[in-house]
């Protein structure tokens, strides 16, 4: 279809693997040279087109996912039992999320009170796979640590009214993700845009979306280093408010008008160029 279009194309990679399967590498490579321009989402990704994939700076550009302004919601106000920490997304293998519940085990080993929130659907490839064998082996986890109290799961798909009351009652944002891969997230994107303090693990984006002070970084797959950081963030003052303006400053570049305006200006950069000059 590219490879047959009479008009400019912009295709937007959401992932580009540092080790892809020789197909995998193949169809890129032939998706990239018939685009008339790439749109990566981090400068991870772009690093790795052009050091992986060979593939032409001139051609490259970064526009960040972009992400609904949540901000509206405020930060919570006291939370009522205990700081609230919540991960949404796809559920599925690969999340982290048993690590985070060990970590909330810690937590109470420590005499701090945490309530951990985990929203959203199981992924539907997970689901006609395997269907939801792997919430419920989170749900035996937390009864296995002795946290079933303290270890929400919400499977619902959530609208945008839902989904920013809830990320507005969260305290901390939790990403455990297992991935080295993950060079985009749409939910820690939006997560920063709403201000939230952000505790992750170090995949891509969030190395580079939060070096500047908006989150802490862990280890992956270390539910102590998860235990803490979020003993940090809700005991050493001053902390979870410098998370937060550093998610300010950041958020007005990521929201969709934003976004969306990266996009027009792209556009109007491959119209106005001749077929075959560079951009």
């Amino acid at each position: 279809m590219l490879e047959a279009l009479f008009v400019p194309s912009i295709v937007v990679l959401h992932t580009v693997l540092a080790h892809p399967t020789p197909r995998q590498r193949m169809i890129l490579d032939e998706v990239i040279a018939a685009a008339t321009a790439v749109v990566t989402m981090t400068q991870t990704a772009r690093s790795r087109l052009l050091d992986i994939y060979g593939t032409s700076p001139e051609k490259v550009f970064v526009i960040p996912h972009g992400a609904a302004d949540y901000r509206v919601a405020g930060s919570p106000a006291g939370n009522a039992g205990g700081p609230k920490v919540l991960t949404w997304g796809l559920l599925g293998p690969g999340k982290g999320i048993e690590h985070a519940i060990d970590a909330m085990a810690l937590l109470r080993d420590h005499g701090l009170r945490v309530d951990y929130q985990v929203a959203g659907q199981t992924h539907p490839r997970v689901l006609g796979r395997d269907g939801e064998v792997y919430r419920r082996s989170l749900e035996a986890r937390a009864r296995a640590r002795d946290v079933e109290d303290r270890v929400h799961f919400d499977a619902r798909f959530l609208g945008a009214g839902a989904l920013s009351h809830l990320i507005g009652a969260a305290d901390v944002v939790l990403l455990p993700y297992d991935s080295l891969e993950q060079v985009t997230s749409g939910v820690l994107i939006e997560a920063v845009t709403a201000g939230k303090p952000v505790i992750s693990t170090c995949f891509p984006h969030a190395v580079e979306l939060l070096g500047g002070g908006a989150g802490l970084l862990v280890e992956r797959q270390d539910p102590a280093d998860i235990a803490r950081a979020l003993r940090r963030v809700f005991t050493e003052p001053g902390l979870s408010a410098r998370m937060s303006r550093s998610s300010g400053d950041l958020a007005p570049q990521l929201l969709w008008p934003a976004v969306a305006s990266s996009y027009r200006e792209l556009a109007s950069v491959l119209t106005m160029t001749p077929a075959g000059a560079a951009i």
